[in-house]
């Protein structure tokens, strides 16, 4: 090999080198602000923990899912290419269980919580508050979960009692109680 060619070999792992060096963490970024950190933690508890201000009623929410929801979960919550969120209650234990909003969700808080964060398709968080709210009322009215003309909000959603709150039982490989012993 000639001495240019090992001359170029030689530029070019000192050059590869220094491209694919890590990043070291005191050279990268800068701390979070607390209005950046505030902007990301938007999750909700099953105990409301994290719930917004605001409030919507099953009413308003009937014209919202309409208008974002109705294309994938089908005019009201059935029908749709997406996953049934209406119905299905007292099917859990048959050979055929419908896993809805009604049927199998725990708690009306984490209805919220994924509606604002996840949906609508493909605009996630698109929703304000107001209108997660809204669409959460009518989710849940369709279920005979809160009246048709119900209003739901940052107090009154912790306090919904959905069908199948008890249906989960924590496995006591992961209960941390149980480890403790």
């Amino acid at each position: 090999m000639s001495s240019h060619s090992n001359l170029f070999l030689a530029a070019v792992i000192l050059t590869a080198g220094l491209l694919v060096a890590p990043a070291l963490a005191f050279d990268f970024g800068r701390p979070a602000t607390p209005d950046e950190i505030k902007l990301w933690d938007i999750d909700v508890g099953p105990d409301g923990k994290g719930l917004p201000s605001g409030s919507g009623t099953a009413a308003q929410g009937k014209q919202i899912f309409a208008d974002n929801c109705a294309a994938c979960h089908g005019d009201n919550g059935v029908g749709g290419i997406k996953d049934r969120l209406a119905g299905g209650q007292g099917t859990l234990a048959s050979n055929m269980p419908i896993k809805t909003v009604g049927s199998f969700w725990p708690y009306a808080t984490t209805l919220f919580d994924y509606i604002h964060r996840a949906m609508p398709y493909p605009t996630p968080g698109s929703l304000s508050a107001d209108e997660t709210y809204a669409v959460t009322a009518y989710i849940l009215s369709l279920n005979g979960i809160v009246p048709a003309d119900g209003k739901v909000d940052k107090g009154s959603l912790p306090q919904i009692r959905m069908p199948n709150r008890d249906g989960f039982v924590p496995d006591p490989e992961f209960d941390l109680r149980q480890r403790r012993k």
